[in-house]
């Protein structure tokens, strides 16, 4: 028997930091309560803002390989969607109108109203949408989609005539969900570590070496957490939520499509495929990009092509914004793959003057509760996960 226990540490409005395996990445662990419920999130760098969205039953930890470079010039974000990661599992109706709100009021309340890029894959690229849709002009200067979702669920995908053809056999899959014995056989099936991991490898990337076992347990470890098989549940039968180009006439700032023509999950040739290819057209400021032999999961599949495209669009969108750049390095772009920093803000800020002066640019970043929240408790914010099997 597998148990997952979180010890999660933090005040209310406040965010702690925390050491992980991810340090080896640089980035710092945080948490932040949300009407009620924790949220977990990743920070790393300097500069003006980026946030990064992941997809279905993945998590922030599914941009290890794409932080580490963004934070060498600007400051990141990556957070755990409700409902998945580290971030709390509450019983309720999941939907993406649930999470565009969440990541309103994350922006709201960390960005300090500096406008950012927002960019998601799957499903969160779909989030992104919303959120770029739902904001002032000013809060957003770009969106970049990963193989975007055309909805939560494949319901919502009525235009495929492949969804069209299983339709019947979804709203049957949909019924056998609602019996809960039968839906915790079923997710009990799914989460096996050996089915994540034939998924990832036979449908999902292309590349069979990037599916390695720290990806297969960061997708594992979270299905053990109460209440892990109701969101999944919820998610496969609620609300496949709004239609992309509905959303387009709101989008703001450029746009940045980058497709993985290998994806088998949003296939290129798809109602939303096709319509993404053709939006430069009759878009400004609107690029759509093919990767060769790429996935659904395009930036941990094949992470070099997607910054060949990403990093240049980046340079043209942040054009005159202060960067980290030219050995300005802070909280969390010091560290090199493989090497651990010192447990907390406050004592890496010790450890040498340089690594002071970093941490002190980014405390001084956080919003003034949960600055204060640090130096009170001296940086030994916690959030552990403590597993034992028998």
């Amino acid at each position: 028997m597998f148990v997952a226990v979180h010890l999660i540490k933090a005040a209310e409005g406040a965010e702690s930091a925390s050491a992980s395996s991810g340090d080896k990445y640089g980035w710092s662990s945080h948490t932040w309560k949300w009407r009620g419920h924790t949220i977990h999130y990743k920070t790393a760098g300097c500069g003006e803002p980026i946030v990064l969205v992941h997809g279905f039953g993945l998590s922030s930890f599914h941009y290890r390989r794409n932080i580490p470079v963004l934070a060498e010039k600007y400051k990141v974000y990556a957070i755990d969607l409700l409902g998945f990661g580290k971030s709390s599992k509450p019983i309720l109706q999941y939907s993406m109108e649930l999470w565009r709100d969440l990541l309103l009021d994350f922006n709201s309340e960390f960005l300090g109203g500096k406008p950012a890029v927002l960019m998601g894959n799957s499903i969160g690229a779909l989030a992104c949408l919303m959120v770029n849709a739902a904001s002032q002009p000013s809060s957003v200067r770009g969106t970049v989609l990963l193989n975007s979702a055309g909805a939560m669920n494949n319901k919502g995908v009525l235009g495929d005539w492949r969804i069209l053809a299983l339709y019947p056999l979804l709203l049957f899959i949909d019924f056998l969900l609602s019996i809960p014995a039968v839906s915790a056989a079923l997710f009990n099936n799914v989460r096996s570590r050996d089915n994540i991991r034939q998924v990832l490898r036979e449908g999902v990337y292309r590349n069979p070496a990037h599916v390695d076992e720290e990806l297969v347990e960061e997708v594992f470890a979270p299905s053990c957490d109460p209440g892990a098989r109701e969101v999944f549940v919820s998610v496969i039968t609620g609300p496949p939520g709004p239609k992309p180009w509905n959303l387009m006439p709101d989008v703001k700032g450029p746009l940045l499509v980058l497709w993985g023509d290998k994806d088998t999950i949003t296939p290129v040739d798809g109602p939303l495929g096709r319509f993404l290819q053709a939006l430069p057209g009759c878009r400004p400021e609107t690029t759509f990009k093919m990767l060769e032999d790429v996935g659904h999961c395009l930036h941990d599949d094949k992470p070099d092509l997607v910054h060949g495209e990403l990093l240049p669009w980046l340079d043209k969108v942040m054009a005159g914004q202060p960067t980290c750049g030219g050995g300005d390095v802070a909280a969390g772009t010091a560290a090199a793959p493989g090497v651990q920093e010192p447990v907390g803000m406050m004592a890496a800020a010790t450890t040498a003057a340089a690594a002071a002066a970093a941490e002190a640019v980014a405390v001084a970043q956080l919003p003034d509760t949960a600055a204060a929240a640090i130096k009170e408790d001296g940086g030994a914010g916690t959030d552990v996960v403590v597993a034992a099997a028998e």
